[in-house]
């Protein structure tokens, strides 16, 4: 099939992902594979090679594993497999997607400190070398590096740094921000990546990937809470048998994503991507902020993925009203995540381009409804 005879999708995804992809990624998705295959596991290998390359210089450092479900379900591998028995897990929250990895690690029975900053404030430096410094029983730190809950951007290389100094773990969820922003994982001090096909990359939802320093991926055997979470066992199959999975693999969602990754390279890498998402941010904000629209974080803590919006301070503003109406001109956006405000919020990462943003700002001052 001509790729031109795909369907269009009805409207844009400007959400932190699943996000709208590239009718060339979506065909990807047309042939089947077998998971016992050469021709399938050398695909694995590849992508897993490619992915630690996108992540640092220091490549022998650096291992990578694929994990079937969402993105959440990788956390969870990592927070079950990487913090053993005797461990304790200290986690720098600032929204939703840290509070989850402190509910992952309390189900999972692991003992758990909470260094909560509150949804538009970035974590104290100086409170974490202090907790570090206090308790001594921290092993493991994890912060998320893109917290979509509003678009904060948290100083992960400041973090890496008190880490490291005290000699513990670092994990960084950096779901929202691997493949769209620069970054040498090595130099941040970070010990396990987490990420998903289906966000920067620009794949589709199916599977999650963690990018691990070899040496500390090494002690996680025989640690896992999971069978079919345990991260090292996992490894040590795709090592052992070039690419294989334990279980069934989402194998058109794998060749989806490698697609995925030669238009990455194609694009001009992570540099050229990164522009290309700063850019449209910026003429989003800007572009809302001339439409009256005011945006929750300042400048200097807001992430290129995603943008928080107050709702307009006006009675006759409904959300759904006004998400059906962008609906309607082809955009789909997020509702808000916070507890202390009414916000929306409208990512730009995917296959959109600023000539969309454009459009969505005009979509958007025709359906301000509520000033006409």
């Amino acid at each position: 099939m001509n790729m031109n005879d795909l369907p269009d999708n009805p409207y844009l995804l400007l959400t932190p992902g699943p996000l709208s992809t590239t009718k060339t990624v979506k065909g990807a998705m047309l042939r089947d594979w077998c998971t016992w295959d050469s021709d399938y596991n050398n695909l694995v290998q590849e992508i897993r090679a490619r992915l630690v390359k996108l992540a640092t210089k220091h490549v022998p450092e650096y291992t990578a594993v694929l994990m079937q479900g969402s993105g959440t379900f990788s956390v969870e591998a990592v927070i079950g497999s990487a913090v053993p028995r005797e461990g304790k897990l200290l986690v720098l929250a600032n929204g939703a997607y840290g509070s989850r990895i402190a509910q992952i690690a309390q189900v999972l029975g692991i003992a758990t400190v909470i260094q909560d900053s509150g949804e538009t404030s970035l974590p104290s430096l100086d409170k974490l070398e202090e907790m570090l410094a206090r308790d001594q029983a921290v092993t493991h730190v994890a912060v998320v590096h893109c917290e979509t809950t509003t678009g904060i951007l948290n100083p992960i290389a400041d973090i890496g740094e008190i880490v490291k100094k005290h000699d513990k773990v670092f994990i960084v969820d950096a779901m929202s921000s691997f493949g769209g922003m620069e970054m040498d994982i090595s130099a941040l001090n970070i010990d396990f990546l987490i990420s998903s096909a289906n966000k920067c990359l620009q794949g589709v939802p199916g599977f999650g990937l963690i990018i691990a320093r070899t040496r500390e991926l090494l002690k996680c055997g025989r640690r896992a809470r999971s069978l079919s979470l345990d991260l090292y066992d996992q490894w040590e199959t795709m090592e052992k048998h070039g690419g294989k999975w334990r279980y069934t693999s989402p194998t058109h969602v794998v060749r989806a994503f490698y697609q995925a990754l030669l238009e990455l390279e194609e694009e001009g890498g992570i540099p050229a991507r990164s522009q290309r998402y700063r850019e449209n941010q910026r003429c989003l904000a800007e572009g809302m902020a001339e439409l009256g629209f005011q945006v929750l974080l300042d400048p200097s803590i807001q992430s290129p993925i995603i943008t928080s919006f107050y709702f307009p301070d006006h009675p006759d503003f409904r959300f759904t009203v006004f998400y059906q109406t962008l609906k309607e001109q082809g955009f789909v956006i997020y509702p808000g995540k916070i507890s202390h405000a009414d916000t929306f919020r409208i990512g730009n990462i995917g296959d959109v381009h600023l000539e969309d943003i454009k459009r969505l700002l005009l979509a958007v001052k025709n359906s301000c409804y509520w000033v006409r």
